[in-house]
């Protein structure tokens, strides 16, 4: 199942390790999900992760993005006919549609209206994880 995961979960599930954002991070760990990516998320994930205030160590945070992309799927997207209210989003949405993702997993779903979504379902991790456990 192919989805696409803002940062917020990714710095979520890695400083609470038994938090709903884990469990989805553990999904890719385990194949189970194939997170969709393109160089400027990689990027924001690597610069958000190595912030002080996080505490990271910089080994640590490179295993997190090779384990992505090693179970990832890279994509090349277009830019977004309308922007979102954060311009700092709108390569989630952009590599969602892409990719055709089935789910962009947020912690800010207000981020992404629904009338910009061009029919990416865009969910919270604990309503990622309700939907991916009925299946």
């Amino acid at each position: 199942m192919r989805v696409v995961l803002d940062t917020n979960v990714i710095v979520s599930g890695l400083l609470c390790p038994h938090s709903v954002p884990a469990e989805v991070i553990y999904l890719i760990a385990c194949g189970r999900l194939e997170p969709c990516y393109d160089t400027r998320i990689i990027t924001e994930y690597r610069d958000v992760l190595c912030r002080k205030e996080f505490s990271f160590c910089k080994e640590e945070v490179e295993y997190v993005l090779d384990e992505m992309k090693s179970h990832g799927y890279v994509v090349a997207a277009e830019p977004l006919s309308s922007g979102l209210p954060d311009s700092t989003d709108e390569p989630f949405l952009e590599v969602a549609i892409a990719a055709n993702a089935e789910y962009l997993i947020t912690g800010n779903k207000k981020h992404f209206p629904l009338r910009k979504s061009r029919g990416i379902p865009v969910v919270s991790p604990a309503e990622f994880l309700k939907i991916y456990r009925k299946n």
